[in-house]
Order: C-alpha cells, then structure tokens, then sequence
C-alpha cells in the first residue's frame, strides 16, 4: 500500500527520474560496446516510453509526444544491433545440438560468422544515434521535464487507486490483444500474438512503476505480466528465427541442417502458443489489480 500523502504524479516522476538516470549513464558503456550494455540503454528507452504512454493522462496533452517519439526513434537504432546479436546466438547455440550429420560445430560457426558480421554492419548506427543532436535533444526534454513536470491536476490523487485503475486498465487491454491472437486464422495469428506480446509488456512495465510506492501486491502484478511477455517473446523470437533461417539456407548452402533447424523454430512456437492460456489464466485474474481501497469514478 502506498504511504499516505503519495500521489499518482510523483509515482510517475519517481520512475522517469530513474529510468533517465539509467539512460544517460549507459552512455560510456555503449559507446565501449560493452556486454549487455545496448541492452540496458533499450530497455531503459522502453520503459521511459511505456511510463510516459501509460501515465499520459497525468499530463498535458502533446507535452510529451517528441520526447516518446526520441526514445522510440533511439530504442529502434538500437534494436536493429541487438536483435542480430541475440537471433544469432540463439541459433548457433541450438545448431550445435543438431545431430552429428549436420555438422553442429561447423553451422554454428556460420550462424556466429552471420551475426557478427550482421552486428558489425549495424553498429556504426548505434554511435552515429549517441552522437546525434536528437540524442542531446533527448536528454535535454529529459532533465525538462523533471525539473518542471507538466503534470496535469490529476496527478495529484492519490496514488493506490490510481494506480490499480491503471494496472486494470492495462490487464484489459492486454487480455483483449490475447483474446484476439488465440482466435485468429494462421495468417494473422503472428502479427496477433506479437501485438499481444507488447502490451503484456506495457502492463508489466506499469507493475514496475508502481511497485515502489505499492509493494508486493503490484509487484505480484508485474511479475505475471512478464511470464505472459516472456511466453509471448518466444513465440516471436521462433518466428523470427524461422524466417532468417529461410533466408540464409541458400546463401550459406546448409538447407539439410538450416531444415532441421527451421522445424525446431516450428515446434517452439507451437510450444509457446500451447502454454499461453494457462499463463494467461493467472496474469487474467481480477484480484492482481486490487492494490488498495479504490473508489469508483
């Protein structure tokens, strides 16, 4: 339960002044390309966009659509790194368990030759991203907005109701986009479940911001919104996987085993989509939004 006298608005600005801290410390450590680091900074913009998407109608309204649209334009470049990076580990680690006739170590090492030079191609985006005037820009609308906060006079309710409101809100939007994937035809139903996946994601992020001020019961939240996001994921990742293999088999002459592989990517999206529903069942419940006394309105 939050403390008493804690509103909405701070909950928000609390989460913005970490995430931003986040992001302009990962700087250094990006640019040196170290481990896990465009990770980080990506996950930092998600959550700074999420936050700022969730919340805005504490906000004035188009107070901060250019600094969403900057994190979703710095998130993007890079992601176009780490989605190579982490794709081809994915697959040169499955290759090496392929059967001896498909030469795992050989195909492995393809995959792992693929990615790097795939990774290589792309970084010079992420650095010339960092050096860009949008990217000062950014962090500028940043400090902005916490040194004064265009908050609207709702931003000062309390913040237990307004956050459970919030997390219903998003767990309704969340069970619509997975209502709709499991009901949709083969050709609409990856596009369906990846729609799913990002508002799973959403909903998760919401958890997070108000886990400080809330505690365990949005923390409870938070945590199954992320089983149905990391559920989701791996349907996408599968599908993704897939079609890259698609491409590659010509390319690097290996169909047999780049087969065999494609049909796992296969299997583990059909996996994924068979544990949705029991995942979804316990991220679904009513009883994971009640954060507190909520008045109706």
């Amino acid at each position: 339960m939050a403390r008493p006298g804690t509103t909405v608005g701070q909950v928000l600005l609390d989460r913005v002044e970490a995430q931003a801290a986040v992001l302009a410390g990962l700087d250094d450590a990006v640019r040196a390309d170290e481990p896990d680091a465009v990770h980080r900074m990506r996950v930092a913009c998600r959550r700074l966009r999420s936050a700022l998407r969730t919340f805005r109608r504490l906000l004035d309204p188009g107070a901060t659509d250019a600094l969403v649209a900057d994190l979703r334009w710095l998130g993007a470049a890079l992601g176009r790194a780490r989605d190579r990076e982490v794709l081809a580990e994915r697959l040169a680690a499955e290759a090496r368990e392929l059967p001896a006739a498909c030469g795992p170590e050989r195909v492995a090492a393809a995959l792992e030759q693929w990615g790097e030079a795939e990774y290589r191609r792309v970084w010079p985006e992420v650095v010339a991203a960092l050096d860009s005037p949008r990217r000062r820009a950014l962090a500028t609308a940043l400090t902005t907005l916490l040194a004064d906060p265009p908050l609207r006079p709702r931003a000062a309710r309390a913040a237990a109701p307004e956050l459970a409101r919030i997390a219903a809100h998003e767990q309704r939007r969340t069970a619509d986009r997975v209502h709709t994937a499991l009901a949709a035809g083969p050709e609409q139903r990856d596009q369906a479940l990846h729609e799913a996946r990002k508002a799973a994601k959403r909903a998760r992020y919401a958890g997070e911001t108000a886990s400080p001020a809330i505690g365990p019961a949005a923390e409870r939240y938070a945590e199954r919104m992320k089983a149905v996001q990391e559920v989701l994921g791996e349907h996408q990742d599968a599908v993704v996987a897939a079609a890259a293999l698609t491409a590659r088999a010509a390319e690097d002459g290996e169909s047999f085993a780049y087969g065999v592989l494609y049909a796992g990517q296969l299997a583990a999206a059909e996996a994924a989509r068979g544990r949705l529903t029991k995942v979804w069942a316990e991220a679904g419940k009513r009883k994971l939004t009640r954060f507190g006394s909520v008045s109706g309105g």
